[in-house]
């Protein structure tokens, strides 16, 4: 028996793929979102190369994972990929403290965060 097999949620021309708890605050991973977003998957590879933030190593790697997962997964196009959507959301925070004056306590948040990155296949208009 078992269960019905769950329709896809995104559409035939496009892959995703996730990264979840990355040591890294939703706003600072949001900024390389920002940066590649809408780009076609070549020039933003290059963008993230070539970036100075520490957390751009990861979202190369999630978006060459969303790359392959368009070509093997679903037989699309590498060439004509575009990155339709890159969004961060907020995980886990540990919460830590450190000793401050007068027997008190400095609280230290330390924010974990997932990114989405999809991928969608545009034609090329000649």
């Amino acid at each position: 028996m078992g269960k019905p097999k769950t329709e896809r949620a995104l559409k035939d021309t496009e892959a995703k793929a996730v990264l979840r708890t990355v040591r890294v605050s939703p706003q600072k991973l949001n900024l390389v979102a920002q940066m590649i977003r809408g780009k076609k998957a070549a020039t933003a590879l290059a963008d993230l190369t070539f970036s100075r933030k520490r957390i751009a190593v990861q979202v190369k790697k999630l978006l060459e994972s969303a790359i392959a997962n368009a070509e093997n997964n679903h037989g699309l196009d590498v060439d004509s990929l575009v990155v339709s959507q890159a969004y961060v959301g907020k995980s886990i925070v540990l919460k830590r403290w450190t000793p401050r004056g007068r027997g008190r306590v400095g609280r230290i948040h330390k924010p974990f965060s997932h990114m989405t990155i999809i991928v969608r296949e545009v034609e090329e208009s000649a």
